[in-house]
């Protein structure tokens, strides 16, 4: 099969379903372009800041594309190219550009309320409450994962050793840095002197090209213990700082490099024109020749390739902050559907690259970020680049695909515990009136994931993927029930919400068997003493974490969704104020 048709076929289907069915999606639901949107009625310089529609699709798709499209459309090639491919297509199409439309649309339809607060004003208290912990307990699955994922990218050095040193890594973490105050230059720019339009586009990708020069001049040599603590640091000032400030300038910016590295990866293929040399279909059950354990297509498949499908993530990134910046209705569906259809743009990029790489039907050795950032190098020197020049660039893409997500579920993160505790902070609860606090909340929140991560990128990405497509099972329940509540129709979530509550319930229960038998053994029946109980070993921490957080994440999924199909199936009044726009 030619890497290069596929390419071609999956991207006429993704512009095809843009001018077609998000249209319908937009004829359906109603737009108004007259409206005041959120972002000018509750205007605050913060979070609520009316931006250009560029700006906005910048913020969504730097956020929402993170390491996701290319690590799980690789993983997920060991049960063959063919249904990796079409869980990309027909998933990206109609659940997860949907879903992301659809949370943007509910949330700016009430005030830019996020989700969690819109499952209170159309499903109850209750519902909000299990919501909003279960979204922050997601949040830091995120951002252990991502933090510790960005901390080895950025490693150029092996602590102790000083000889061993990785260049590309030290480039990469010096452009990251730079790339920080660089983005705040810009912003100040954007908002003191209302840079805009060509010159704004200008600008920003002079002072990008600078950013990857002096960083490429001057790489930072530091392990990856100390790059932990300052990501950490970053996140804490990006949560709690203006948006226009650092967030969405840098999210403008990383977009010149996200888009030129997929299309540096869709020309490389289209002049390369690979042929997939992966296995077509390896069967429904495959063996993990590292772990001797058999890994199902059903559910594995769909949890595995989460961004570039359908990523529950998205949805906080659409309600929880994207949404607070449009400025205009009919901006919503190029920022939300355009976004995804991005993505998965990259997700089928990565797919083919890795097909065109693999050997015997099989994948080569490699981590998928090595597999692909390997492959689309090899691209730009034959376009000319320096081999060193072009390995910062994709180590430095890579970084960036990870690191605008954490600071977004950061921020996200943040947010959630905030409303969750917002209720009891007027009944003078000294912890609940602290938790209410941006910088406290920050602070909680950052120092769980910290302890988290330091698990390791391993112990939590498993739970990650189960807990991100349970979470878009919710969002789109609880977008159903907003339309219906509002007369609106909301048949288009029906047959995703349910065939993804199924993927993500099995998912769960088999973390939860799979955990507790790592702890304590098959054929043991007591539970105080773990079968690996290694003093000085994460083995005990990081496998009991994650059975909690499996054990949490399932009885929270199923309590939110029992709720919310309740009042999906029961519900025949219209509540609320907003109304249908004709």
């Amino acid at each position: 099969m030619s890497g290069v048709l596929l390419l071609v076929i999956a991207i006429i289907c993704f512009i095809a379903a843009y001018f077609v069915y998000s249209k319908w999606l937009e004829t359906k639901w109603g737009i108004d372009r007259n409206a005041k949107t959120p972002a000018y009625t509750y205007e605050d310089g913060v979070d609520y800041v009316p931006e250009p529609a560029s700006v906005v699709f910048s913020h969504q798709f730097s956020s929402i594309t993170g390491a996701g499209p290319v690590t799980g459309p690789i993983i997920a090639a060991k049960f063959g190219w063919l249904p990796a491919f079409l869980w990309i297509v027909v998933g990206g199409i109609f659940f997860g550009a949907a879903h992301d439309f659809g949370a943007m649309y509910a949330s700016v339809k009430n005030e830019g309320k996020s989700i969690g607060l819109i499952i209170e004003r159309y499903i109850g208290k209750t519902g909000k409450k299990l919501f909003l912990l279960f979204s922050w307990l997601f949040s830091l699955l995120v951002i252990a994962a991502f933090g510790d994922i960005v901390a080895n990218t950025f490693n150029g050095k092996t602590v102790g050793v000083a000889e061993s040193v990785n260049t590309a890594n030290a480039s990469a973490a010096s452009i990251s840095m730079i790339f920080i105050l660089t983005a705040m230059v810009l912003g100040i720019l954007m908002k003191k002197f209302k840079l805009k339009g060509l010159a704004m586009h200008a600008v920003a990708i002079v002072l990008l090209l600078g950013t990857l020069a002096l960083g490429i001049a001057f790489p930072i040599f530091t392990g990856k213990d100390t790059w932990l603590i300052i990501v950490f640091v970053y996140l804490f000032l990006a949560s709690v700082t203006p948006m226009w400030l650092l967030m969405a300038p840098r999210d403008f910016l990383s977009t010149y490099m996200l888009l030129g590295m997929i299309v540096t990866a869709v020309v490389g293929l289209l002049i390369s024109n690979p042929t997939m040399e992966l296995n077509v279909f390896n069967g429904f059950a495959i063996e993990n020749a590292a772990t001797g354990t058999v890994e199902y297509l059903f559910p594995i498949l769909f949890i595995t390739i989460a961004c570039g499908a359908v990523s529950g993530f998205h949805s906080l990134v659409s309600s929880g902050t994207s949404s607070k910046q449009i400025r205009n209705e009919k901006d919503m569906r190029p920022v939300s559907y355009g976004a995804m259809m991005a993505e998965c743009v990259l997700a089928v990029a990565a797919l083919v690259v890795a097909g065109a790489v693999s050997k015997g039907g099989y994948l080569p050795e490699g981590t998928p970020f090595q597999i692909f950032s390997s492959s689309v190098a090899g691209f730009l020197t034959k376009f000319g680049l320096p081999t060193n020049i072009a390995q910062a660039f994709m180590t430095m893409c890579i970084s960036a695909l990870a690191l605008t997500s954490l600071d977004s579920v950061a921020r996200i993160g943040r947010m959630a515990l905030q409303e969750f505790f917002t209720e009891e902070k007027e009944s003078q609860n000294p912890i609940a009136k602290a938790l209410t606090n941006k910088y406290v909340a920050t602070v909680v929140t950052l120092i769980c994931g910290y302890v988290l991560s330091k698990g390791g990128y391993n112990s939590v990405w498993p739970l990650f993927g189960s807990a991100n497509q349970l979470l878009a099972a919710l969002v789109m329940i609880a977008i159903a029930v907003f339309l219906k509540t509002t007369k609106r129709s909301g048949v288009m979530f029906y047959i995703p919400m349910y065939f993804m509550l199924a993927v993500t319930f099995t998912a769960l229960s088999m973390s939860v068997y799979k955990s507790v038998i790592k702890l304590f053994g098959a054929t043991s029946y007591t539970v105080l003493i773990p079968k690996e109980a290694v003093v000085g070993q994460f083995v005990v921490l990081s496998d009991g974490l994650q059975l909690f957080f499996a054990i949490a994440l399932l009885a929270l999924g199923v309590l939110v969704a029992t709720k919310c199909l309740m009042e999906l199936h029961t519900k025949k009044e219209v509540k609320g104020t907003e109304e249908k726009v004709a």
